[in-house]
């Protein structure tokens, strides 16, 4: 799983366990089937794990959980896209002077 949908995915769970998949994966723009398939990866390793909410009517509800590993991972993920993010600004910022360079 790439960290992009890793750290996106960690995240918005964390600050909104109650999401259901759909919304998940309409927030994350990505389809509902990668979005199952990514939080059983996560479920299988001991990141995440799924609740139901005992007193809801609709019983296939789950409450979507950070385990602590599952935090510290979080934590390692956002430090890795942070990153990679940070090189692909400055090739861009590269990139931009070369371009605004050819121009004059």
């Amino acid at each position: 799983m790439q960290d992009e949908i890793t750290y996106k995915l960690l995240k918005s769970i964390d600050e909104n366990p109650s999401q259901s998949q759909r919304e998940l994966s309409k927030s994350l723009d990505i389809s509902l089937g990668k979005l199952n398939y990514c939080l059983k990866a996560l479920m299988d390793k001991g990141l995440v794990k799924a609740n139901n909410f005992r007193k809801n009517p609709h019983k296939a509800d789950y409450l979507y959980l950070l385990t602590p590993d599952g935090a510290e991972e979080k934590a390692k993920v956002t430090v890795r896209f942070l990153r990679r993010k940070v090189q692909e600004y400055e090739q861009l910022k590269q990139d931009i002077e070369q371009l605004q360079k050819e121009a004059s």
